[in-house]
């Protein structure tokens, strides 16, 4: 376990969910204004991931401006991990190939720049928390928020042990966003949503990622299920590859996350795939 001894003290930190304390949500966030435009225009957010550094730096770079300039309205730049005990396998070996081409932290940060500059996408970043731990919670806060970035996504890190992001997110400006299981109890998701600031992640398929041909209903009860918990806005990821699922998921989500659609794009036919793919999923082509 990683809880830091503040979390597992009552008042030991400023905030953490034993106490029941948590920042306050800004609603006038980069990421909170994008999804609320994107509800008073009466359409779900197209959110795409990509890892970076895959199939090489410059070209996850190049694909994530196709993204953004192709109709995703929010990206999610992956952080490669050693042990992405999340990711199916398409992910796995992009992140693999990441690594292995000496992916560098500090190249997150420069992604983030770059892609905020010559989009006008909301750009997230989508980490495992170790990597996180290891540069410093405080210094990565500080060097995402630096480049552009708007929040971070946390798919191992639960709100139990987040004291110290909850500290760096609120000080930098940084939103927040938690998984949401349809495992989670109805109390378990109202902790989620008090947690989370932007929107949180709703994890519609049990088991790891991956292009599934239809999309579990499972996910619109739990969408409605964070909603009810106090969830301002509820996106829906995994198995998520063709337009018709976009328009499904978007009946009822906030969001709807593609991700191992469009690093097969990208591992397939490069940058320009990407943003074939893109303009076919958010209705463009």
């Amino acid at each position: 376990a990683r809880m830091s001894y503040q979390d597992a003290q009552p008042h030991a930190a400023k905030y953490e969910v034993l106490d029941g304390t948590f920042p306050t949500q800004n609603s006038n966030s980069p990421l909170t204004r994008r999804l609320r435009e994107c509800r008073e225009d009466g359409h779900a957010a197209l959110i795409g991931y990509l890892p970076v550094g895959f199939p090489n730096f410059e070209d996850s770079v190049a694909a994530a401006i196709e993204l953004g300039n192709n109709g995703a309205d929010i990206i999610e730049l992956g952080v490669p991990y050693s042990d992405p005990v999340l990711d199916g396998p398409i992910i796995q070996h992009a992140t693999g190939t990441a690594l292995e081409g000496g992916f560098k932290v500090s190249q997150i940060f420069e992604a983030v720049r770059r892609i905020t500059e010559a989009t006008q996408a909301v750009v997230v970043v989508m980490t495992y928390w170790n990597p996180v731990l290891a540069y410093g919670v405080d210094n990565f806060a500080r060097d995402l928020a630096a480049a552009g970035g708007a929040g971070m996504i946390t798919p191992d890190l639960v709100p139990d042990e987040a004291s110290a992001w909850f500290e760096a997110s609120e000080k930098y400006g940084l939103d927040r966003i938690f998984l949401a299981a349809l495992s989670s109890s109805p109390q378990r998701l109202e902790t989620i949503a008090k947690a989370s600031s932007g929107f949180v992640y709703a994890v519609s398929v049990m088991g790891v990622t991956g292009a599934r041909t239809s999309v579990s209903e499972a996910a619109q009860g739990l969408v409605e299920n964070l909603h009810a918990a106090g969830a301002e806005y509820a996106c829906v990821g995994l198995g998520v590859s063709t337009r018709a699922h976009v328009e499904e998921i978007g009946t009822y989500a906030d969001g709807v996350i593609v991700g191992t659609a469009l690093v097969k794009a990208l591992a397939d036919g490069g940058p320009i795939a990407v943003g074939a793919l893109t303009r076919e999923l958010a209705g463009r082509a």
